[in-house]
């Protein structure tokens, strides 16, 4: 594979690798520097790359890998937050901006899936990390041997981590769905 048809082929992840180190790291501008570590890690490191084998996974496996890296490194430092150059209407002029008035034909429709959606991206937020890596690599398609791979676990422990991770999910959601009225209506008998 020349050079040009690997940095090609390698950009041509880069949507799928960004929506998952979004969800990975519940930051932005950590999962632009996570694709971007990434992206600069491949380049590096593209002659161990076996060319004809899947570069999609060697992709994801390097993501996670340095998700990995990262989480461990920031879990044994201290957080800090600098606000020195925060003015108090960022936050607003920032959200103002990036939601522009809706143009959708069913406005009900649009904020009825953002809230089903927030939902579902509330839950996942809630998994522990091995477990919310392991369900975002099989959302993206991986089979199990290639989560088990780019996560250097057994295949076993791919499969016990997604039964328990759709488990958590599963039961948060119903919560969730009990919480506001919706599952109550499942389970009432029918009238007849």
């Amino acid at each position: 594979m020349s050079t040009d048809a690997f940095e090609q082929e390698a950009l041509s992840y880069i949507d799928p690798l960004y929506r998952t180190a979004l969800r990975m790291t519940r930051s932005e501008a950590d999962a632009e520097d996570l694709v971007q570590e990434t992206y600069i890690r491949a380049l590096r490191f593209r002659a161990q790359f076996t060319p004809g084998t899947n570069l999609k996974a060697w992709l994801f496996r390097i993501l996670t890998n340095t998700f990995i890296n990262a989480y461990r490194k920031r879990a044994r430092a201290p957080e800090t937050t600098e606000l020195d150059d925060v003015d108090e209407f960022s936050l607003y002029r920032r959200m103002s901006a990036e939601r522009p008035a809706s143009s959708s034909p069913d406005p009900e429709r649009e904020f009825l899936d953002g809230i089903v959606s927030s939902e579902v991206t509330d839950a996942l937020e809630e998994l522990p990390e091995k477990f919310r890596t392991t369900v975002l690599l099989d959302v993206e398609g991986f089979s199990y041997k290639e989560i088990a791979e780019m996560l250097e676990i057994p295949i076993g422990t791919v499969m016990s981590r997604l039964h328990r991770g759709r488990k958590f999910l599963q039961q948060r959601l119903y919560d969730l769905a009990r919480e506001r009225g919706i599952a109550a209506l499942r389970t009432a008998p029918r009238a007849e």
